[in-house]
């Protein structure tokens, strides 16, 4: 019985979050990054989606990650990875943001899927 009350309660919040996803697409917008050029050039904090390989580690829960158009280091925290495996050649999407700091740029990964 609890679980049910609880899942009553979780519902409308899932369903809000994923009507939200949508965005706001008007004057002011930032446009969605989708090449590694082009998320190399891009401000801080501009959104991501990446189409390519995740082709090595380099540190704890930072990788590489290429593209038809270069290579951009990304960072994957534990929980943003599916159930599945993934090796180096399988295709995936990456969505995030751009984060800039004094050393470059990389993308702060949130969702990582095998790509169709």
């Amino acid at each position: 019985m609890k679980r049910q009350a609880l899942a009553l309660l979780f519902v409308p919040l899932l369903s809000t979050a994923a009507l939200a996803a949508g965005g706001y697409s008007g004057p002011g917008n930032t446009p969605q990054v989708t090449t590694v050029a082009a998320a190399l050039e891009a401000a801080d904090d501009t959104p991501v989606l990446l189409t390519g390989q995740i082709v090595k580690r380099v540190k704890g829960d930072k990788y590489e990650f290429k593209d038809a158009s270069g290579t951009i280091q990304v960072e994957i925290d534990d929980d943003d990875w599916p159930p599945q495996t993934i090796s180096e050649t399988a295709k995936v999407k990456l969505a995030g943001e751009v984060e800039r700091d004094l050393t470059g740029r990389e993308v702060d990964v949130d969702l990582v899927e095998l790509a169709k």
